[in-house]
Parts: C-alpha cells; sequence; structure tokens
C-alpha cells in the first residue's frame, strides 16, 4: 500500500508524477496553492500521513493543532523556513523539512541578474524598446552605474550567499559580508568579515540580502541602515521581504539616496506594496529566485525524498529539529 500524501502547492510536470506514481496522493488542482483549510481537510480526508508544500502555507502553531494525527511529515520546498512554526511541530512530534542546497546557484544568478538590471537601468531599456524607440539616446542620457570594480556587501553569507560572492569576484568587485558567524579562511576567499552590520554599509557601493527571515532579521534593513549607505547605492534582495522596511526603501529610491533597487521577495506577496510599481529605478520579480526547471524539480525531489525517508522510518534529509 502506498503512503498518502497531499501535494498542497504548484509545482513542476515531473515532480507531480514522481508524486503520483509513489504515492496515494491528492493533488492541487486548482489555480493557486492550497490554503491552511483546504489543506486540513485533504489530509482528513485522505488520512494523510505527509504534505508537501511551500512558503505560501503558514504552517503555524493553529494549523499543525489543526492537522490530523495521521500526518506524520510536512516537507516544505523551500530553503526558508520562517513560514513554520517549528515549536510547536517539535512539539506535536510533526517532522518538518525544507530544500536547502538545491536552490543556490539559480537563487545566486538571480541575485546577479537583478543587480546588474538595476545598475544598468535594464527595465528602463527594455520600456524603450518596446515603445518603439525612435529616438537617439545621447551619451549624456540614461546613465547606469558600473558594476565591476564595485564594492558589494552581502547580509548573510549562507550557501546563497557565498555562491553570490562568487559571481561577483568574477565583476572584480571587493567582497564585504556580515553574518551571525565569520566564515572560516578557505570559504571567505578573501572577502571582510563585519561583525557589525552597520559598520559595513558605509563602505557599500551594493547591498545584496541573502539573510533568513524571522523575528531577528525584521526590518535588519530600516531608514537608520539605509542612511549609512553612500549615496546612489543599489540593493538587491532576493531573501525575504520582512527584512527590509518597505517605507524607508521607497524613501530612499524616491529621494535619489539610492540609485536602483531590484526586489524578487516583499513583505506581502502576492499583494505586493503597489508604490514601487511605477518607480523607474526598481527592477521587480514575483519571488521568482529558484525559478528554473531544474531547479524546481530538485526542489519538488528532494522535498519528495525527505517524505520517504520519514515515512520509512529513517531519519529526514534536511529536519528542522532533531530529538
Amino acid at each position: 500500500m502506498k503512503p498518502r500524501l497531499v501535494l498542497a502547492c504548484l509545482t513542476t510536470t515531473d515532480v507531480v508524477a514522481r508524486a503520483r506514481a509513489d504515492f496515494d496522493s491528492i493533488v492541487l488542482d486548482g489555480p493557486d496553492d492550497m490554503t491552511v483549510p483546504e489543506v486540513t481537510a485533504a489530509a482528513k480526508s485522505l488520512k494523510a500521513e505527509a504534505i508537501l508544500f511551500t512558503n505560501t502555507l503558514p504552517l503555524d502553531a493553529a494549523a499543525i493543532a489543526g492537522l490530523p494525527p495521521s500526518v506524520r511529515v510536512g516537507a516544505t520546498s523551500s530553503v526558508g523556513y520562517d513560514h513554520i512554526d517549528v515549536p510547536a511541530a517539535k512539539a506535536r512530534g510533526l517532522v518538518v523539512t525544507n530544500t536547502p542546497g538545491v536552490l543556490t546557484e539559480c537563487t545566486a544568478d538571480h541575485a546577479m541578474m537583478l543587480m546588474l538590471a538595476a545598475a544598468r537601468r535594464g527595465a528602463e531599456y527594455d520600456r524603450i524598446m518596446r515603445q518603439g524607440w525612435r529616438r537617439r539616446i545621447g551619451q549624456g542620457e540614461l546613465l547606469g552605474v558600473r558594476v565591476t570594480g564595485k564594492r558589494v556587501g552581502i547580509l548573510g553569507m549562507g550557501r546563497i550567499g557565498q555562491a553570490f560572492a562568487q559571481r561577483a569576484r568574477g565583476f572584480d568587485m571587493k567582497i564585504m559580508y556580515h553574518g551571525r558567524t565569520r566564515l572560516p579562511p578557505e570559504l571567505e576567499q578573501g572577502a571582510e568579515y563585519f561583525s557589525d552590520f552597520h559598520a559595513m554599509l558605509p563602505h557599500c557601493d551594493f547591498l545584496s540580502i541573502h539573510a533568513p527571515g524571522g523575528a531577528a532579521t525584521d526590518k535588519i534593513v530600516d531608514a537608520k541602515a539605509l542612511s549609512l549607505l553612500p549615496d546612489g547605492a543599489v540593493l538587491v534582495n532576493v531573501a525575504r521581504g520582512t527584512l527590509i522596511d518597505e517605507d524607508a526603501l521607497l524613501d530612499a529610491l524616491t529621494s535619489g539616496k539610492l540609485f536602483a533597487a531590484g526586489l524578487d521577495v516583499f513583505r506581502a506577496e502576492p499583494d505586493y506594496d503597489l508604490r514601487f510599481a511605477p518607480l523607474e529605478n526598481v527592477v521587480l520579480s514575483p519571488h521568482v529566485g529558484s525559478a528554473s526547471k531544474e531547479t524546481r524539480d530538485a526542489m519538488g525531489f528532494r522535498a519528495l525524498d525527505n517524505i520517504v525517508a520519514v515515512l520509512a522510518g529513517r531519519p529526514a534529509i534536511d529536519p528542522l529539529w532533531k530529538d
């Protein structure tokens, strides 16, 4: 008899095919990811042993308490897990897992794309062309900011931060970083560590955000932090929207304090703050840092691998809590 799974998030056809082949499953067939009530109802109906979801499902203490006793494991197809109440899951004995590592390269690629597009006014250039161009651009017009040889500060030097740093080295950038702990020299590769986040900011022509979400980092990039950046700096965020005070960011972008920003994540998703939409100096994307076929397949398969391990009585591959 196959194990029973609720596949609660939109995913790739290959991940869906494996879920259907390996599990007795309820597979999402609507236009959006399942809500907590929908997941709870599906799990009760199927007597599900596992749930595969992503960061669109707030698996808080109330949601965990509402799951039927049959559910033994919840696997989020994401590296971030600030949408999961891990202590509540541990108290219930619910194994929860994530998918670290498999989306590192793709997300770092996306951060570099946003940085380049923001610095070199990519969104404006694209709009001009789609509107027909038809006018010579003078050498003093539409000037961007050079990336090569500049200084970049990285907030959060985990897997994705390190991968982004490697890409920045390809542009001969000076790498600085702030994180909870300093990396060993072989992982720093010459990057300069700042134990004080604010102390790093005056040296940053670019700031790229890769830290986890949660209470400890909520609005860490606030008005004070933005004021410490050099005038004309560029900010990129592919981590979590909660790390930024969006009112302060809007002020910095409209006042000219920041030259530009590249944003993939927002405090409210998908209903993001529409005040960003008309700004010419912002490159926007809808939380798609990991959105390549290869990476999304790898994320879904890793989540399924975690589920298979737990239901077979083996330790989870990527547990968010341990005994």
